[in-house]
């Protein structure tokens, strides 16, 4: 007996339905349909709509890496600027801090040069305006150095003052510089006359128990002094004009023991501030000159020899 061939179609047992062909054509009119349909109609929106609500959490749960990683990113960005923004801002303020403390400053030196210039008008006299570059260097002494010297016209013995009173003395030349001994030098004298009574002293440096003080000696026990009493320059001296405020009366010791009276008092002037001066001319270059003195002549003596 002949073997039978195996055909190409399959057994009467596996066939179910339609061909593949066939559907493929079925299923592809039918979505050509329901494009057209929902082109035209919208038929598919709801359907749609029932899909994008089942499937959003499945989109949320989907989304939360990439939004935390944004998140993360954005977050560490912002951070980065912000210590970039405060570091500025901090510049800033310590720029606007700088520019505040010099504003301050120029305010001050301009309020004092406007006072110097008030009182060289009212002194009409010659001065020469300097600015104080240092204290000196010997601790035990009250003196500063200005930036104007012998150069500049300065001379020795010259009085300084600032808008406030009398600062110093010149005591010492250079070419570019000079020195000047403060009133409150144990080694300085000035003479003064009390406002009030018109009495005259000397005020002497008095470094024993105030660095910056001064002491009116030679008064009597019994003088009319009280405190507050104003101080200003006599002129006696040659050396300072009159009237130039000095210092003003702070306490006054009176002992019955002793001669005189103990009176400490406080210098006006700026002697531990001060920036800009003013240098006077001395009094005595302006003095006429002493008189020569004339010969004694002695009388004959009478009955004596010739």
């Amino acid at each position: 007996m002949a073997r039978a061939t195996l055909g190409r179609e399959p057994p009467a047992f596996f066939r179910q339905g339609p061909s593949a062909f066939s559907r493929f054509l079925v299923f592809s009119a039918l979505a050509l349909l329901v494009m057209v349909a929902d082109a035209r109609f919208h038929v598919m929106q709801p359907l749609r709509t029932a899909l994008s609500v089942l499937l959003y959490p499945v989109q949320w749960l989907a989304l939360r890496p990439l939004l935390l990683v944004e998140s993360a990113q954005s977050t560490v960005s912002a951070l980065t600027g912000n210590e970039a923004d405060i570091k500025t801002l901090r510049q800033q303020l310590s720029t606007q801090s700088q520019r505040a403390n010099l504003t301050e400053q120029l305010l001050l030196e301009n309020r004092r040069l406007r006072e110097l210039l008030a009182l060289q008008q009212r002194l009409e006299r010659p001065a020469l305006a300097a600015q104080v570059l240092y204290d000196a260097a010997d601790p035990y002494t009250r003196r500063v150095i200005l930036n104007k010297g012998e150069v500049q016209g300065m001379r020795l013995g010259s009085p300084v003052v600032d808008e406030l009173g009398v600062l110093g003395q010149v005591t010492r030349l250079f070419p570019m510089v000079s020195e000047v001994t403060l009133v409150t030098d144990r080694d300085h004298a000035i003479p003064v006359q009390n406002a009030r009574t018109g009495a005259r002293g000397v005020a002497y440096g008095n470094t024993s128990n105030n660095a910056d003080a001064l002491e009116l000696r030679f008064m009597a026990a019994n003088a009319d002094v009280a405190v507050g009493d104003l101080l200003t320059t006599s002129g006696v001296d040659g050396v300072y004009p009159p009237g130039l405020p000095v210092a003003r009366i702070e306490k006054v010791e009176r002992r019955t023991d002793a001669v005189f009276a103990r009176i400490y008092c406080v210098p006006l002037a700026l002697v531990a501030g001060a920036s800009q001066v003013l240098v006077l001319a001395p009094v005595g270059l302006e003095a006429p000159a002493r008189p020569e003195p004339v010969p004694e002549i002695k009388p004959a003596r009478n009955g004596g020899r010739r």
